[in-house]
Parts: structure tokens; C-alpha cells; sequence
């Protein structure tokens, strides 16, 4: 395996983030209608809250230096239980490694960051992120974990609920 490295992006490295972020929801906007702003940039308005709010958490991901990816993290209180919740909220590697287990090594070093209840939230009509997160999610706890369909403002999800830690 590639010698990956996950570091927390700091608040000088919010344009590489944004930057990604462009590459990101374009490539989203296969599964979900989102728009172009009138300066020709999607945005991420909640980018900011990153590094203000001390339950998220902003990583990125190089490869012998060279990013290729990066995952927002937030701690979110489940509403039963008293450990935070690890919500991968958004996680991109770029589309000309993927399939070279990278995602899965970027999403495993982020559960190993967060030990605990772990939550991934995938749309249903992303059919290859669905297959991705079940194999990752396996891989990390040793067995498959069904999702729960859920439904937001019209959209269907599917979301992945398990314990992170490895025994």
C-alpha cells in the first residue's frame, strides 16, 4: 500500500479544501442537483464552521506528499448514549486512484482517529458509494453492517450505524 498520510487541514490550507471540495460535488452532482454560483464555484458554505467548531474536524489526504483526497469529520450526540458519534460528512479521493483500496485506508485511519459509535450516510441513488462504504465498513469491523434507509427533505439515504473499534 501507497504510504498514505491523514493530517488535519489547518485553517492556512482552507483553499486546498475548498479546491477538493469544487471536485467533490461535481462529481456528487451525478447523483443530486446542485448548481453553479454566479462566480462558476459550487461552494461549501458550512467549510468555515471547521475550523470554529470544536466537533469538526477537517483532514486531508496525501500520498508521498501529493494530495488525493479528504474527509470532513464531525462528533455528533446521538440522541442516546453518552459517546459522540463519528459522522464522516463528506470524504473524496480522487477519481484516478480510486479502486486501489486508498478510501478504504483514508476511512479506517479515520475510524482509528474516533473509536467509537460510527455513522456514514450515503444518497441511495449512489450506487457505487453504497458498495464502497458496505466493503470499507466490513472491512474495518470484521463483519457487514445493513444500513437503514432514511429519508431528508425528499432524498433517500442509507445510513451505515456500527462501533468503530477493533477488538
Amino acid at each position: 500500500m501507497a504510504n498514505l498520510e491523514v493530517l488535519r487541514a489547518t485553517e492556512e490550507e482552507r483553499p486546498i479544501l475548498e479546491n477538493l471540495l469544487e471536485l467533490y460535488i461535481h462529481d456528487f452532482s451525478e447523483f443530486h442537483s446542485v448548481y453553479l454560483g454566479p462566480d462558476g464555484k459550487f461552494g461549501y458554505p458550512d467549510l468555515p464552521l471547521y475550523w470554529l467548531e470544536p466537533d469538526r474536524h477537517p483532514f486531508l489526504a496525501r500520498i508521498d506528499g501529493d494530495l488525493v483526497g479528504f474527509a470532513l469529520v464531525r462528533q455528533a450526540t446521538p440522541i442516546y448514549g453518552d459517546e459522540a458519534v463519528c459522522d464522516i460528512a463528506e470524504f473524496f479521493i480522487l477519481r484516478g486512484i480510486r479502486r486501489r483500496g486508498i478510501g478504504t485506508e483514508l476511512a479506517q485511519a479515520i475510524w482509528s482517529m474516533f473509536p467509537g459509535p460510527g455513522q456514514v450516510r450515503v444518497m441511495q441513488t449512489n450506487q457505487r458509494a453504497q458498495k464502497f462504504w458496505a466493503s470499507a465498513i466490513a472491512k474495518h469491523t470484521g463483519a457487514p453492517i445493513q444500513p437503514v434507509s432514511s429519508e431528508k427533505e425528499g432524498e433517500l439515504w442509507s445510513v451505515f450505524s456500527f462501533d468503530s473499534r477493533i477488538e
